[in-house]
Order: C-alpha cells, then sequence, then structure tokens
C-alpha cells in the first residue's frame, strides 16, 4: 500500500517539474493592443436625439408594398444568402468539434487475433515450454480475443481545448452577423434598383411625351418650309433632334431591362418583369431619417459587430497559441477481458486485464514552428484591431456623408422644380412666337432640349434622394433586424 502511495507521489510530482519547466521556457506575450472605441457624441450639425430610424423593420422603413414583396422574395431565394447560411451551419457544427476535444474519449473494443511464431524465436521458444495445466499445452497458432472498454483524456490545465472552443462560438456569432450584414446589403441593393427602375419608367415617359412635342413641331416646321416662311434646314434640324431623342428612348429602354434583371438576380430567378408602380414616383413622399447618435453604431451595424467578434477571437487565439509552448498532460485507461480462447473470457480474475497511464509531452526540438504560430497569432490579433477601428471610422462617415447628401439634394430639388416649370411654360411660348414669326427656330429647339433635359434631371435627382435614405438606412445598421 505504501509503495503504491509514493508512486502516485513520485509521479505528481514529476508531472509538476516538467510542467515548471516548460512553463519558463515560454517567451513573454506581447501587450495585446487595445482597440479604440472613442466615438463622437454626434454628427455634424446634428442633434443629441437617441431615436434611430435603423431600428425599423425593413417593413416599416419602406411603404411600397411591391417593393416590400420584391425583398421578402429575395430574402427566402437569394443564393449566396443561402451559401452563408450553410457557412453558418459549419461554423455551428466546429463548436461540437472544439467542445468534444477537451471531454474524455471514451471507446467500446473487441477484437480477435491469431498469431504463429517461430519455434526458434524467442516468443515460440517460452511458448513451447510452457503449458496451461500439466495435461494441456499452448496451442498453435496462437489465438487471441479480447473486450474491454479504454478512455483518454487531455488535461486542459492551460486552457488552450476550452478556449479554443470560444473560439469556435466567436466565429460562429461572426457568421451570424455576416449573414445579418448580407441581409442589409441585399435589402439596400434591391431597394436602390427599385427606385433606379422607378425612375427609369419616369425618364422614358418624359421621352415619350418630349416625342410627341417635337414630331408635331416638326409638322409645323414642315409647313412653315412649304410656306416658305423656313428653309429646309430647320426641317433637318428639327428632324435630327426627334431622332436623336428616338435614340435616347432605346438606351433608356435597355438600362430598364438590365435594372429588372440585376432584380431577377438578386431574387434568384431567371428574367421577367419587375412587378411596380412607376406613375406617382415624383408625388411619393421622401422618408424623414433619424440618425440617433454615433455610439447606437456600435450595437446596429452587423459588419461592426462581425469585427469585435472576430477581434474577440483572434484575442483568445493568442491565447491558444501560447499554450501549444506547454506540456499536454493526458491519462489513458483501460480495462477489459482477455484469452486465448473464448471460454476463458470470462474466467476472472484470470482474464482480466487493466491500464492506467499517466503522461507529460513538451515541444523540445523545433520550437521555432510554435514561436512562429505565436507571432502570427499576434499579428493577426493586431490586424483584427485594426480591422475593427476601420469599421467603425467607415460607419461614422457613412453617414455623416449621406446626411450632407440628403440635405444638398433636398435644396437641389426645389431648384430644379422651379427650372421645370419655367422651361415647361417656354416651350409652349416659343412655339407662339416661331409661328407669329417672332422667334428663330433655333429658340424652339433649345428650349425643347433644355426642359428635356430638365425634367430627366429632377426625375434622376428624385432618384437620388430615394437612394440617400436607403444608403443612410444602411449606414446605420438598418434592413438585417
Amino acid at each position: 500500500m505504501m509503495n503504491n502511495i509514493n508512486i502516485k507521489r513520485n509521479l505528481f510530482l514529476y508531472m509538476l517539474f516538467s510542467a515548471l519547466f516548460f512553463y519558463s521556457c515560454v517567451p513573454t506575450q506581447n501587450t495585446i493592443r487595445e482597440e479604440n472605441k472613442v466615438m463622437p457624441e454626434n454628427y455634424k450639425k446634428e442633434s443629441l436625439d437617441t431615436i434611430n430610424s435603423a431600428k425599423l423593420n425593413w417593413k416599416e422603413f419602406f411603404s411600397d408594398t411591391k417593393l416590400v414583396a420584391l425583398i421578402e422574395d429575395a430574402l427566402a431565394n437569394n443564393q449566396e444568402l443561402n451559401i452563408i447560411l450553410q457557412k453558418i451551419a459549419s461554423a455551428n457544427n466546429e463548436i461540437q468539434i472544439r467542445k468534444g476535444e477537451y471531454l474524455p474519449f471514451v471507446k467500446v473494443y473487441a477484437s480477435s487475433e491469431i498469431e504463429k511464431v517461430g519455434e526458434f524465436t524467442r516468443n515460440g521458444a517460452v511458448e513451447k515450454n510452457l503449458k496451461i495445466h500439466e495435461d494441456e499445452e499452448f496451442p498453435e497458432p496462437l489465438t487471441d480475443f479480447s473486450v474491454g472498454i479504454s478512455a483518454s483524456w487531455e488535461l486542459d490545465i492551460w486552457k488552450k481545448l476550452r478556449n479554443g472552443k470560444k473560439v469556435a462560438i466567436l466565429e460562429y456569432l461572426s457568421t451570424i452577423e455576416g449573414k445579418n450584414f448580407m441581409v442589409t446589403n441585399i435589402v439596400s441593393e434591391i431597394a436602390s434598383s427599385y427606385y433606379e427602375l422607378l425612375a427609369l419608367d419616369n425618364q422614358l415617359a418624359i421621352i415619350d411625351q418630349n416625342l410627341e412635342i417635337q414630331q408635331n413641331a416638326l409638322k409645323m416646321v414642315k409647313l412653315q418650309k412649304e410656306a416658305a416662311r423656313v428653309t429646309q434646314l430647320a426641317v433637318r434640324r428639327f428632324e435630327a433632334e426627334v431622332l436623336k431623342n428616338q435614340s435616347s428612348r432605346l438606351e433608356v429602354r435597355q438600362s430598364i431591362v438590365e435594372t429588372e434583371n440585376k432584380i431577377n438576380f438578386l431574387l434568384g430567378r431567371f428574367p421577367q418583369t419587375i412587378d411596380r408602380n412607376s406613375n406617382d414616383f415624383i408625388e411619393k413622399p421622401i422618408l424623414n431619417i433619424h440618425t440617433g447618435i454615433p455610439s447606437q453604431l456600435l450595437a446596429n451595424r452587423p459588419d461592426i459587430k462581425q469585427t469585435e467578434y472576430e477581434l474577440a477571437a483572434s484575442k483568445l487565439n493568442v491565447s491558444v497559441a501560447k499554450a501549444n509552448f506547454y506540456p499536454s498532460i493526458g491519462i489513458k485507461a483501460g480495462v477489459g477481458l482477455q484469452a486465448f480462447k473464448p471460454q476463458f473470457l470470462t474466467n476472472t480474475p484470470e482474464s482480466l486485464v487493466y491500464s492506467l497511464v499517466g503522461d507529460v509531452v513538451g515541444p523540445l526540438i523545433n520550437r521555432n514552428a510554435i514561436k512562429a504560430a505565436y507571432k502570427n497569432a499576434n499579428n493577426r490579433q493586431l490586424q483584427a484591431v485594426f480591422e475593427y477601428e476601420k469599421a467603425i471610422l467607415n460607419g461614422y462617415i457613412e453617414v455623416a456623408n449621406e446626411l450632407s447628401n440628403i440635405n444638398n439634394l433636398k435644396e437641389s430639388y426645389r431648384l430644379k422644380e422651379e427650372q421645370v416649370k419655367a422651361l415647361t411654360e417656354s416651350i409652349d411660348l416659343s412655339l407662339q412666337l416661331f409661328k407669329s414669326a417672332r422667334a428663330e427656330y433655333t429658340e424652339v429647339l433649345f428650349v425643347q432640349r433644355e426642359a428635356l433635359d430638365s425634367k430627366i434631371e429632377i426625375v434622376e435627382t428624385k432618384k437620388n434622394q430615394f437612394l440617400a435614405n436607403v444608403k443612410i438606412y444602411h449606414a446605420l445598421g438598418g434592413g438585417w433586424n
């Protein structure tokens, strides 16, 4: 009994001495650089109101029912989103893998074996002179049957395995935020493309209206030419203007096809007409945006939260890499039955076998590879800090840019409304003056061209207002919840 106690004590002291020896050889960890989370108190010239439009569900943010239906289809069928869902499932499986690594491995085994050794070998010579009983010799060839349970367990005293599991959990959470960021991008892309499509429809309608005016003007000029009041030059100039707008009409129609197919691609379907209502595009109200305060970006934007999880995982990976310098302490045990004949397996204690092994294994040669892995973990941690800070800075700047854009577009739209009103009135006025020979045909052409351009520009400005709202909703972190 005393001998067993001494053996266990000596084994414990040996493991402790080995652990201390290896611990003394571990390089000192570099100080982990802490990330900078300081954010400005508010956006430039904005109040400290914490009401934030990013909290709105995208179904509440977008009032157009046809747009809402398109987004719903995309979130169900988009291929890129389905791909990232599979990555999330893989990350979840990785957690189970890492969890299993620090739990004991228990196995059940059963085996049978037959062996024939030469008589002039050491084993053969021994077996030749052995007998089971006085009247029974060892069988030749020798068979062996065994059944039992074995277990192995690595003691995670350095928390390498548990930290590895935490890393897997953080990476899983990171993929969740990656999926959320993908959702915000899809919502933003579909909404932007939808408003572009509405704008193109309105531009096409404006070109058609202008073509009708120009064709009527062309008829009038031809009549004027027959009356010898204008030359063939005027007729050809009006014809050229009609042809120019007919060409522009084809370009807009092509843009409509491409924009529709962009939406179809995001919806994961083959080309087809996009259901939409473009008639009231100019009259559609622009939703007022509440930006909240900059610190809310840390909670609202999935890309910032994703980099935050990646940063936390990189810090733990440094600890995992450092633990590779320490010895691994393992325990192996087994108990079972073994005999050269199956009928002897139940004869105990003669057929009983058991084992208990404890070992300490640590790196000795080629430690440079472990050092290099440790340095890489430190470098990746610093890289993750910079990625996190970059995501915060990028988010703030995106919001600030779109706030300025929204304000400028609002004033620009007001001015263009007045321009369109003035030029629309000028078309009728120029035609009347031309009929009475008080204006040149070139003045009519210039007025019609300017009026067309101004109408297309106001549609473009209205589109940009909608796009700016979509962009700031995306920049604030809306669209995924």
